[in-house]
This record gives structure tokens, C-alpha cells and sequence, in this order.
């Protein structure tokens, strides 16, 4: 699977943004496509995930309530939906797809889309 992520951007505190990921294709019936995230000089932390089939989501405890993850099965899309950003959301968002029992281990994840800065100051 390839994917591309676009969206990001700089945003106030308090603000929005979506991002988005378009996989070229999505076959497997067990495959989760997600968001991780990195700041400088810290490790890959998981964001969020969904199933592609059923839609079941998945939230780490620090966006949940925040942000919001759906997909456009259609247009082999996912978006990850961020309100009421906060300046520690300031990261490079990557968008990642593998099978299911995989995450949230990044190492066991077998495609990476590009990364796209998120940055979030006054």
C-alpha cells in the first residue's frame, strides 16, 4: 500500500485542522490504516486507528476526545479530524497501514505515507 498525507499546517492553540491520507489500495479485510505522530526528540507515539472494515476506531488518551477518525472507503481515504489543538500536539503526523493485530507497534507496520508538520503557537 502507498500513501500520501496532506493537511497540516500552523494553527493557533485552541484551533483545527484535518488531515488527510489517500492509500492507493486497501485490500486486506484485516488491515488498519492510522496516525502516528513525532516531535523532535521524542519517540513515534500512535494517534489513532481504524479498521477498514466495521470502522472500529481506536484513540490514544491524548487526543481522545479531540480528535475524530473516519475514512471515505470510496476514495481509500482517511481523515484525522483535530480540534481544540494544544502546542504538544506540534508534531509530524505520518499516516501508516497494516494489519490490525499490528498496532500499535509501529516496527510491525509494513506502509508509511510521507509525514506532514503539524504546529501549533500563538
Amino acid at each position: 500500500v502507498q500513501l500520501q498525507a496532506s493537511g497540516g499546517g500552523l494553527v493557533q492553540p485552541g484551533g483545527s485542522l484535518r488531515l488527510s491520507c489517500v492509500a492507493s489500495r486497501v485490500t486486506l479485510s484485516r488491515e488498519g490504516v492510522g496516525w502516528f505522530r513525532q516531535a523532535p526528540g521524542k519517540e513515534r507515539e500512535f494517534v489513532s486507528m481504524i479498521s477498514w472494515i466495521g470502522g472500529i476506531k481506536f484513540y490514544s488518551d491524548a487526543v481522545k476526545g479531540r480528535f475524530t477518525i473516519s475514512k471515505d472507503n470510496a476514495k481509500n481515504t482517511i481523515y484525522l479530524e483535530m480540534n481544540s489543538l494544544k502546542p504538544e500536539d506540534t508534531a509530524v503526523y505520518y499516516c501508516a497501514a497494516g494489519d490490525t493485530e499490528a498496532w500499535p507497534r509501529p516496527e510491525r507496520l509494513a506502509s508509511w505515507g510521507q509525514g506532514t508538520q503539524v504546529t501549533v503557537s500563538s
